[in-house]
């Protein structure tokens, strides 16, 4: 019988490092400091050091850093914050949930990132709707850091405060710098499923801002001051465990071999696929971590080239089927132009198995089925 395919073999990288990390769980448990332990703040100086970043503050999961960092720089009620149209809820989410206002603005259809030449448009659709524009929030896409040269110098030009939201891309780089250090703020996350991952809730902030990450310290633990009951401003409880820190450490020591296994990975799909589908590009001066591999499926047919690969055997998923002006919780804000391109892309990706323990029998299979799909 033919093995299932996994779309993501979190078990394969766990058989890889097993005794590291039961080893690392097995420590936690034995000084049983299960929150703020040692570990966290071993994590947070490797992590930083991975990328180059001055500071890296651990915090509950993705959505919290991205919330932390807007709550640390004082968004709020009558600011507006613009960001991209096509992408997970979480970077919009971040903005309401500390009273701003998104601004949605489109993507480019190449890379799947925010359109720089509709940052001006956003701009004034903030101001007509009588908000302050405050920030500006990037998202990574798919493993392929947005163009934060670019981008840096819009954000410098108009006042704004630059976030890069890199769920999906710590690992990356783009012209020798690697994410982390390419704006001001970079926000991660260790869900599971992302290229570094843990086994629960887990995300971070970078920055080489020593001032905002004493800020974001006492904003992760209620607004702590100097101790947990002297409360200093209104915070929120987000803290990574301990013993997902300590997880992060081992998946950190075999992270930079995941990233150059993935890159084969990619450049197999591509090289097998790109007279079938529109395969992803990356600049000649980026990695991309490839958090997935998204191809595009025109013509109206992607809904039925995944359910003839599910047919086969090929778990597919689409990242993201509605964008974010479409979604209940978001109509009501503002949105820049058609969106046309966020539209089409809801309508036409597909993303394919992507793990850096895909096997080349197994990618065989998959390319098969995809061609005979398409």
């Amino acid at each position: 019988m033919t093995p299932p395919i996994a779309f993501i073999d979190l078990a394969a990288q766990r058989r890889r490092i097993a005794r590291e990390i039961d080893a690392a769980i097995a420590k936690v448990l034995d000084h049983g400091i299960f929150i703020s332990g040692p570990e966290v703040a071993a994590f947070e100086a490797k992590l930083a050091a991975f990328c180059g970043a001055r500071f890296a503050v651990a915090c509950g999961n993705g959505t919290d850093a991205l919330q932390l960092a807007l709550m640390a720089n004082g968004v709020g009620r009558g600011d507006a914050v613009i960001v991209p149209d096509f992408t997970f809820t979480a970077t919009a989410e971040a903005v309401a949930l500390v009273g701003g206002t998104p601004v949605f603005v489109d993507v480019q259809a190449a890379d799947f990132n925010i359109d720089v030449g509709q940052l001006e448009a956003g701009l004034r659709a903030a101001k007509d709707g009588g908000l302050t524009p405050r920030a500006l929030i990037a998202v990574d896409l798919f493993g392929l850091a947005a163009d934060y040269e670019a981008l840096n110098a819009f954000c410098d030009a108009n006042g704004l405060l630059l976030i890069a939201d890199a769920a999906q891309s710590f690992g990356a780089a783009s012209r020798g710098r690697k994410v982390g250090t390419l704006a001001p703020i970079t926000t991660t996350s260790f869900f599971p499923a992302k290229p570094l991952g843990c086994y629960g809730d887990g995300g971070a902030i970078l920055t080489d801002d020593a001032d905002l990450v004493a800020i974001l310290k006492s904003l992760r633990v209620h607004g702590q001051g100097t101790d947990k009951y002297d409360n200093v401003r209104v915070g929120v409880n987000s803290r990574l465990d301990t013993i997902q820190a300590a997880i992060l450490m081992c998946k950190l020591d075999v992270f930079a071999d995941e990233i150059e296994a993935r890159q084969a990975v990619a450049a197999g799909y591509t090289q097998a696929l790109a007279n079938h589908v529109v395969t992803p590009t990356v600049p000649d001066d980026a990695v991309s971590v490839w958090a997935q591999y998204t191809v595009r499926i025109p013509g109206g047919r992607r809904n039925e080239v995944a359910a003839k690969l599910k047919m086969a055997g090929v778990p597919t998923a689409i990242y993201y089927p509605k964008p974010l002006h479409h979604q209940t919780a978001y109509r009501h804000f503002p949105a820049v132009g058609s969106l046309a391109i966020s539209e089409r892309l809801s309508e036409e990706v597909l993303s394919l198995p992507m793990h850096p323990y895909l096997e080349g029998a197994t990618q065989e299979r998959i390319v098969t089925a995809v061609i005979d799909a398409a």
